[in-house]
């Protein structure tokens, strides 16, 4: 993915209008990765989202294991979300995706306000999923040290 969680945050700075953030949120899911079909299934899906989420994992090895999430959505707004969220976790450490304050960004971009309650629930339960990877991470590394 291109779009670097600085990157929005600064391209957000220069959006005045929410109209125009909610269509340079749904660019930003246009340009997620391709997610594979092969887990396009019920075990990758997000609980607790309306639309259709789905989030795989890839760790690398290692005493903090270096995570990597492929999103995708059903829906274009959720899309974007979704981009925003791996801008914000993929690739990172599973200390750093720990130590992120995902709400604070959120807040940040006043995602907080402008999200539909339900929209809201998903995007908080797409980050309990990602930090529940990142322990899951942590833990297997632990059991193997």
């Amino acid at each position: 993915m291109s779009a670097t969680i600085e990157s929005i945050r600064d391209d957000f700075s220069f959006l005045d209008e929410w109209e125009d953030r909610y269509r340079y949120i749904i660019e930003l899911g246009g340009g997620l990765a391709p997610y594979p079909e092969a887990v396009r299934d019920d075990a990758h899906k997000v609980p607790g989202c309306v639309s259709q989420v789905w989030l795989h994992t890839m760790r690398e090895a290692g005493d903090d294991p270096v995570i990597t999430f492929l999103g995708d959505s059903d829906a274009h707004i959720v899309r974007g979300l979704v981009a925003i969220v791996l801008a914000l976790f993929s690739g990172r450490k599973a200390s750093e995706i720990l130590a992120t304050d995902a709400e604070a960004t959120l807040r940040e971009l006043g995602l907080d306000e402008h999200l539909t309650p339900q929209r809201a629930n998903g995007l908080r339960s797409m980050v309990q999923r990602i930090r529940r990877e990142a322990e899951a991470a942590l833990a297997a590394a632990a059991a193997t040290a």
